[in-house]
């Protein structure tokens, strides 16, 4: 099958080689890249907090981006939306990490379960645009948290032309769609072409992404039984 990645770079080749390996031919199309604000990470840091909570393994490379400003909050509880940013976050140092079920809705349910021996504000070390899910869930269930923006992920303009001759020749088989924002940015590139792309698979990682997949494509969506790269590539 011929597969669309549409991470960013950072995160793409690691995708391409598996998908390689499983026999699939990977194009790459970033849809965005990473702007990092770590002196706002590092003002966050500084501030009263009594955990930390990240969504996204962004949030880790900013992190490691402090150097040695951030050795004395490598012992914190870091609370990781899923495995792979918990990953991540241990590659980085920190040493006590409590990985959520994928998704951000399930992580804001697991720091609740913990909210008693929270005697500070959560630090919620964000990107930007992000789902309202996991704020809204530590909202929901009363837990306090201050947010610190610490990277955007901004759009990454193409030319028309590039893309119908990317997605059309030869024309792509499946679009891997692991957040609601790559996934609106790909659907407007694909408007144009959606007579010749009625066959696509959309393979995306949870409900959630989903969503912002149009009506034409609906019969087309396959979504991950688990919101992990793991339950993406399974569906191929």
């Amino acid at each position: 099958m011929r597969v669309v990645v549409t991470r960013p770079e950072s995160s793409a080749r690691r995708t391409a080689e598996r998908l390689q390996n499983l026999g699939h031919q990977p194009v790459l199309l970033p849809l965005t890249k990473a702007i990092h604000h770590p002196d706002a990470a590092a003002a966050a840091l500084a501030g009263p907090h009594s955990a930390l909570a990240i969504t996204s393994a962004e949030a880790v490379r900013v992190l490691s981006s402090l150097g040695e400003r951030l050795i004395p909050y490598l012992g914190r509880t870091l609370y990781a939306v899923g495995e792979t940013t918990a990953k991540a976050a241990e590659d980085a140092g920190f040493r006590d990490i409590r990985a959520g079920a994928g998704t951000g809705a399930e992580l804001a349910e697991l720091i609740a379960s913990y909210a008693s021996h929270l005697d500070a504000p959560l630090l919620y070390l964000a990107g930007k645009p992000r789902s309202p899910k996991f704020e809204d869930g530590l909202r929901t269930n009363d837990v306090s948290f201050v947010t610190a923006e610490v990277y955007e992920m901004t759009p990454i303009a193409y030319d028309e032309v590039f893309i119908r001759d990317f997605l059309l020749d030869p024309p792509v088989d499946a679009v891997l769609l692991y957040s609601r924002e790559n996934a609106r940015l790909f659907c407007d590139f694909a408007a144009p072409h959606l007579a010749e792309l009625a066959s696509v698979q959309f393979v995306c990682l949870s409900d959630n992404v989903a969503e912002i997949i149009p009506r034409e494509f609906h019969r087309n969506i396959k979504i991950a039984s688990h919101p992990d790269e793991d339950g993406v590539f399974a569906l191929l």
